[in-house]
Formats: structure tokens, sequence, C-alpha cells
């Protein structure tokens, strides 16, 4: 068990009495050590959230299973309840238009958006277009 920092087993130092030679003579194991003990803490890190975010990924899906059998459960659901006043082919019909509605206007809004990032130029086409301006003739204002 860490203790004050310090791993079971190995015991601190008193460095009062040591000589700045010594302390300098023992500063490459020193930043050694540390760097070796950063990038294993790193690892651990990388590890532990990997781990964690593949258990959230998996309820997430666990989740999204559900909410796909739950839609039709919805749809039918309003059907049932539309048929109390009119009959069941025709809420069937509006309920279904309703939802061609619902995908017109949410493909519309993916469209504008991909409409708007491919308008963007993006930087590889910037660094070309400054590398043809580079090796034409920049004189040609004057």
């Amino acid at each position: 068990m860490p203790r004050d920092g310090v791993p079971s087993g190995k015991a601190r130092r008193d460095r009062a009495d040591d000589s700045l030679l010594t302390l300098l003579g023992d500063l490459p194991d020193l930043v050694t050590n540390l760097v070796k003990a950063e990038i294993d803490a790193a690892k651990t890190w990388v590890s532990r959230t990997a781990k964690d975010a593949g258990i959230g990924s998996v309820w997430f899906l666990v989740a999204l299973f559900f909410l796909f059998w739950a839609v039709p459960v919805v749809l039918v659901f309003a059907i049932a309840g539309l048929s109390s006043w009119w009959p069941v082919w025709l809420s069937a019909i509006v309920v279904f238009g309703i939802l061609l509605l619902a995908v017109l206007f949410f493909a519309l809004l993916g469209i504008l958006k991909f409409r708007k990032v491919l308008a963007r130029e993006n930087p590889a086409q910037a660094v070309a277009a400054d590398i043809k301006i580079a090796k034409g003739s920049g004189n040609d204002d004057f």
C-alpha cells in the first residue's frame, strides 16, 4: 500500500546531508524513474478510460436496442388512438404522413449541414493553393 506517496517496500531516504555533487549525480536516475512512473500512470489511465468507454458504449447500444423496439410500439399506440375517431386505415396513413414529414425535415437539415461543411476550404486545399501561387510568378501585379 502506498503511504505518503511512497510505494511499500521503498523507504524514503533523508537527503538533507547529501552533497550537491551526490544530488546532481542522482538526478538522472530520479528523472528517469519519474518519466517511467508518469508513462506507467498514463498507460493505466488510458486502459481504464478505454475499458470504461467500452462498457459505456455497450450500455448505449443496449439502450438503442430497446429504443428500436419501442418506436413501433409508440407508432401503433398513435394509430390505435387516432382510430378512436377515424378508421384504422386513415389513422395509419396520417401517422405515416407525419413520419414522412419528419424524415423530410431532418433530411433537409442534414443536407444543409453537409453543404455548409463541403463549402469550407479544407487546410489541404489552402496549402495546395499557396504552393501553386508560390510556384507561379508572384510579380504579375506589376
